[in-house]
């Protein structure tokens, strides 16, 4: 049983309300990924839910002898409960129609808890395609930190590659998994997609400032569309200042006071003053008391909180508190 199923298990035991709130800290992604393992099922044996209970010390209660029978309004339910019924429905409809890449296949996952530096010294010699390919089934942490300790040509190249990952034949992906003596296929399809602008996106906001910098400008020379595409899609720490003053508001009272002094040390004043003016006099001037007093702070501490506050931005979208808009230029945050 993997730890996907075994999750899934254990969130259908609990009653909706409290599986709701566990679905809540989760990223949309991992929200789909739960969402097909609990549709999946149907009846979950006594045996599987002491397993469970065991795995997630004892978090589970056992259900007795009976067995306990899924229902589709149950998944429904707890989606819609935990981000709303606009999104629950666009889970639901992603998970029937199979739109994105599975995570279920036992090697994927295993590849997935793979110390990136072990990736990387696996990798190096390989063909930026199969890296990339390689890249695409990973967290984007992992894949943001093996990138970064290729060289930069290389890093480029590997980016491009991703970002336009369309499909895949099984048959690259059966050479692919036979140089990793693993089996990196899943399901029945004669093709796999994965890969994308989408998950691009996501893996250069999780790489430093000047790497993310480095390679955008890459390709701003190279593809400006691809580079645009992107962008679009990028959601960055300066875009925390773009939002709405209820949305700062809302991601203010969910970040660490040391993360947000942090974070804000080295912005420009104008930036500085629209988080001031969303907190209350008092809390303000503690604030602004608290960047004085500061000590020089490393540059990788200062992106290090300001990721974590894109992190809090990127949960309250997902939980429908906030909005991110995603667009062109043109396309204001509102």
């Amino acid at each position: 049983m993997t730890n996907q199923e075994k999750a899934a298990i254990l969130l259908l035991s609990l009653n909706e309300e409290l599986a709701a709130k566990v679905i809540r800290n989760l990223r949309s992604d991992e929200i789909k990924v739960l969402g097909t393992h609990m549709n999946r099922l149907r009846n979950i044996s006594n045996e599987e839910m002491h397993e469970v209970a065991r795995d997630f010390c004892k978090l589970a209660q056992e259900k007795g002898k009976r067995i306990v029978s899924v229902g589709d309004d149950i998944i429904r339910n707890i989606l819609i409960k935990a981000v709303g019924e606009e999104k629950a429905l666009k889970v639901i409809e992603s998970i029937e129609n199979d739109s994105f890449r599975p995570y279920d296949n036992p090697v994927i996952e295993k590849l997935r808890t793979v110390d990136p530096r072990v990736i990387m010294d696996f990798t190096k010699a390989e063909h930026p395609q199969t890296i990339a390919l390689i890249l695409a089934h990973l967290r984007s942490e992992q894949a943001a930190a093996v990138l970064e300790g290729l060289p930069f040509d290389k890093q480029t190249e590997i980016v491009k590659r991703m970002a336009t990952l369309q499909s895949v034949p099984n048959e690259f992906i059966d050479e692919m998994a036979r140089t990793l003596e693993s089996e990196l296929i899943v399901g029945n399809t004669s093709e796999r997609h994965f890969g994308g602008v989408d998950m691009m996106a996501d893996i250069l906001n999780k790489m430093s400032r000047s790497n993310e910098s480095a390679i955008l400008d890459y390709l701003d020379e190279s593809d400006p569309e691809l580079a645009g595409d992107i962008r679009n899609l990028m959601f960055t720490f300066d875009d925390i200042f773009k939002l709405d003053d209820k949305s700062i508001r809302d991601i203010l009272q969910e970040v660490n006071g040391e993360d947000l002094a942090r974070a804000i040390k080295v912005v420009d004043p104008d930036m500085r003053e629209k988080i001031f003016k969303n907190m209350s006099k008092r809390a303000a001037e503690m604030l602004k008391e608290d960047i004085e007093l500061m000590p020089p702070t490393r540059l990788s501490d200062v992106e290090y909180s300001q990721k974590s506050i894109i992190e809090v931005a990127k949960r309250l979208d997902a939980e429908g508190r906030i909005q991110i808009s995603r667009g062109s230029e043109d396309d204001q945050f509102v």
